[in-house]
C-alpha cells in the first residue's frame, strides 16, 4: 500500500540520513520513478523533505525532524514488543535499556495499539535453551560485547576440544550469535566461531579493528550452519521403521523418513537416514529398541547385532 510506503520513506531517511532514489528503490523493491512519486506526496503532506543533485546527492529530512510510531500497524507494534527478549538482553547488560526502549515505545504508540502490545508481551516468552539443558556460565560475554561494539582485538585463553585443549587465541569479534541458549562469538581473522562459554580468561587492550567490507553476520551465520550440517550428516543408513518409532526421531533423521520414506506391507517404514556417525548411529538406533531394523550399512548392522547379544547375554546371566 502507498501509505505504508511512504512511512517506510521517512523511517529510511529518519534512521539513515541522506538516501539517494536508487538507494531508496533498493531497499523498497520498486522502481526509482515511484520513489520520485513519493517524495512529492511526502513533499505536499507537508514533510522537511529536501534534496541534492549530483554524485554526493540524496533526500535527506530536515535537520531535528523526527516522526512519531503512529503509523504502525497492530502486527508491526505486537512484533516489535515480541522482538524484546529480556534475557539475552539483561546477559549483555542492556536489561535497563531496553525497558527504557520499550517504555518510550509503548508512550508512543496509540491507546489501541498499546493495548494489543500489552497483550502480546504478556501472552509470549521466550525460554531458548532446551529442556535437558542446563543454562551455561558465561562469565565473559558482557566483555566480549562490549569489544563487538567498541571494535577492539581480544586476547583470550580459550578452550577446545583437541590437544592442546587450552590455547591463546588474538581475536577480532564481529559479532554474537545466541543459538539454542548458547553464545557464540563470530571473530576474524578467518572468522571462526567460538563459544563464548569456553573462554577461560580475556585482556581486551587498546587495539582497534575494522569488520571486512562486505561482511555480514546473518548471512555467514547462515552459510556456517550449512557447512555445519554438511560436515554433519556425511553418512547414510537404510532402515525399516515402525510408525511409532519414526515418530521418536528428530532432526534430519525425521526430515529424510517423512519426506522419501516408503510404507511397507507390515506396516513398517522404509527409508535411508542421514547419519552423523557409527557412534552416533549406533547409540540414536538403539534408543529405538525393536521399533527399527538396520538394514545398511553392513558395518552398522553388525556393531548393533553384537552390542544386542551383548545385552541379552548379560540379562540371562542375571
Amino acid at each position: 500500500m502507498k501509505s505504508s510506503r511512504l512511512l517506510s520513506v521517512l523511517l529510511l531517511l529518519q534512521t539513515r540520513g541522506r538516501m539517494t532514489a536508487a538507494q531508496l528503490a533498493a531497499e523498497l523493491e520498486v522502481s526509482v520513478r515511484t520513489v520520485y512519486r513519493d517524495v512529492e506526496a511526502l513533499h505536499a503532506a507537508g514533510v522537511p523533505l529536501y534534496g541534492d543533485a549530483g554524485h554526493s546527492g540524496g533526500y535527506q529530512l530536515l535537520a531535528g525532524y523526527r516522526t512519531r510510531l503512529t503509523g504502525l500497524n497492530p502486527a508491526e507494534a505486537e512484533a516489535l514488543f515480541l522482538s524484546g527478549v529480556p534475557g539475552p538482553a539483561a546477559a549483555l547488560g542492556l536489561g535497563p535499556s531496553l525497558a527504557a526502549a520499550q517504555l518510550k515505545l509503548r508512550a508512543a504508540l496509540p491507546p489501541a495499539l498499546r493495548d494489543q502490545a500489552d497483550r502480546m508481551r504478556t501472552r509470549f516468552h521466550l525460554d531458548a535453551p532446551g529442556w535437558y539443558a542446563e543454562g551455561d556460565e558465561v562469565p565473559f560475554l558482557a566483555q566480549v560485547a562490549d569489544a563487538v561494539w567498541q571494535s577492539r582485538v581480544l586476547h583470550v585463553r580459550y578452550r577446545r576440544w583437541k590437544e592442546p585443549t587450552d590455547v591463546d587465541r588474538r581475536l577480532e569479534p564481529y559479532g554474537l550469535v545466541l543459538k539454542a541458549g548458547r553464545w557464540y562469538v563470530v571473530a576474524g581473522p578467518g572468522p571462526r566461531t567460538y563459544r563464548v562459554d569456553q573462554i577461560l580468561g580475556l585482556r581486551c587492550g587498546p587495539e582497534e579493528f575494522t569488520v571486512p567490507e562486505g561482511f555480514e553476520l546473518a548471512a555467514h551465520w547462515e552459510r556456517h550452519q550449512s557447512d555445519f550440517h554438511a560436515r554433519l550428516h556425511q553418512g547414510e543408513a537404510l532402515v525399516r521403521l515402525t510408525t511409532g518409532a519414526a515418530a521418536r526421531l528428530t532432526g534430519a533423521a525425521a526430515r529424510a523418513v517423512a519426506e522419501s520414506g516408503s510404507a511397507e506391507a507390515d506396516g513398517w517404514i522404509r527409508a535411508v537416514v542421514p547419519v552423523e556417525s557409527a557412534d552416533h548411529a549406533l547409540g540414536v538406533f538403539l534408543a529405538l529398541g525393536a521399533g527399527v531394523e538396520v538394514l545398511e550399512p553392513p558395518e552398522l548392522r553388525a556393531r548393533i547385532g553384537a552390542t544386542v547379544r551383548a545385552l541379552a547375554e548379560r540379562y540371562a546371566a542375571g
